[in-house]
């Protein structure tokens, strides 16, 4: 399917092909795409008044605008680009890390199964990685629930907590995990829930009236599952515009360009930029398996404060698989930042990284000082890892190289 010169692809179009996903991603990254959408999103923000600033909420979406220089291309079309609560690892309070830290400490013949970059996190105790485990216990880096699962079957002598932070995109397949714990009669397997839903911190943010937002880029992953409706509210009670936007080059511009285009015509909505994997409903029966186990209650975020039943945890009924219940764990209400680390104020996009005086500093990916430094969907680790990653820097690292 070709352009027509003059012509553009609308996004319910240029989303949807093609269907090979090896061609799609081609023609999502390809220059004359990416620079046809930056003109249209300059033309569509010329006009606007103040500058357009766009949150997105997706360390994958803040990964993919730093790793292909669309923050200082979109800058110069007149989008600014901030970084919101995108990253589990990074909301996440450091309460929960140290529970964590003490269950593996304190307990005997106990595995701590979680993923690596949850082992890193800096705390007032330390660290997982650093911890120094109890006598037959041990801390273990997983790669999927279903590992920790297949621990608890080796290890039938032995306690396996599996300690897992994510949205809605990865917390379905965690509570299927204790699901088939309970239906295989598993009784040595529990679940440390640091479960978080993005549309509430999403009203928290533009309630507080801290920073400027003209809009936002919603995340596709977690819209795969809730779908399109549980942001509705944004542009029905703020008037503020947003779209759901893929993960390549072309899929971020093709949202931005949608959220401008909604604050010119000044008709606010929720669009979906990404229909070839988001359906409007979203996946109703991953929705329906944590609706099974699951219940909202008001948690507790880094940086934001406790955000009316914005966290999940398990319902009573399933308590038999939920480690804070099982071992009495009673996580600090605490979600401050280490002392100079600034991580929460990022999360709030109050400000970015390199405006943090530890930055780059003592605070690196090697020996980070808070957790927005460790997640590799962190904006300080982001941030970091691809500074001079604008195209003017690699067009004059490859003249003198």
């Amino acid at each position: 399917m070709k352009r027509k010169p003059g012509k553009r692809w609308p996004c319910s179009v240029m989303s949807r092909m093609p269907g090979d996903p090896e061609v799609a991603s081609d023609l999502f990254r390809d220059r004359r795409v990416v620079a046809g959408l930056l003109s249209e999103i300059a033309a569509a923000a010329a006009s606007s008044s103040p500058p357009v600033r766009l949150m997105e909420v997706c360390g994958t979406h803040t990964m993919t605008i730093h790793r292909h220089g669309l923050k200082d291309l979109l800058a110069q079309a007149g989008v600014e680009m901030i970084s919101g609560p995108g990253c589990p690892v990074c909301i996440t309070p450091d309460g929960f890390h140290e529970a964590a830290i003490r269950l593996v400490t304190e307990r005997e013949n106990l595995i701590l199964a979680t993923f690596g970059d949850m082992t890193r996190v800096p705390t007032r105790l330390g660290s997982l990685q650093a911890a120094v485990p109890a006598p037959g216990s041990a801390v273990k880096i997983v790669y999927s629930p279903e590992e920790a699962l297949t621990l608890a079957r080796l290890n039938p002598v032995k306690d396996v907590v599996f300690f897992g932070a994510g949205f809605e995109t990865t917390i379905p397949a965690i509570v299927l995990t204790a699901g088939r714990a309970q239906a295989e009669g598993l009784k040595n397997i529990a679940v440390l829930t640091a479960f978080w839903t993005i549309p509430p911190p999403l009203r928290a943010i533009v309630s507080s009236g801290e920073i400027r937002i003209s809009g936002f880029l919603y995340p596709g992953h977690v819209s795969a599952i809730i779908g399109l409706e549980p942001y509705a509210f944004v542009a029905r009670e703020f008037g503020l515009p947003g779209a759901v936007a893929g993960f390549e080059p072309g899929d971020i511009l093709l949202g931005v360009r949608s959220v401008v285009e909604q604050i010119r015509a000044k008709k606010p909505a929720v669009v979906n930029a990404y229909p070839r994997v988001v359906r409007p409903e979203g996946n109703p029966a991953a929705r329906e398996v944590m609706n099974r186990f699951l219940e909202p209650y008001d948690a507790l975020w880094r940086g934001l404060g406790r955000i009316p039943a914005s966290g999940l945890r398990f319902k009573p009924a399933h308590a038999a698989v939920d480690a804070a219940v099982k071992y009495a764990l009673r996580p600090a209400e605490d979600a401050s930042d280490s002392p100079g680390c600034r991580c929460g104020e990022i999360l709030r996009g109050v400000i970015s990284p390199p405006q943090c005086r530890l930055f780059g500093r003592s605070c690196r990916p090697e020996s980070p000082r808070g957790p927005c430094m460790v997640s590799f969907e962190g904006a300080c680790y982001v941030h970091h890892k691809y500074r001079g990653s604008s195209p003017a820097q690699r067009r004059s690292r490859k003249s003198h190289g």
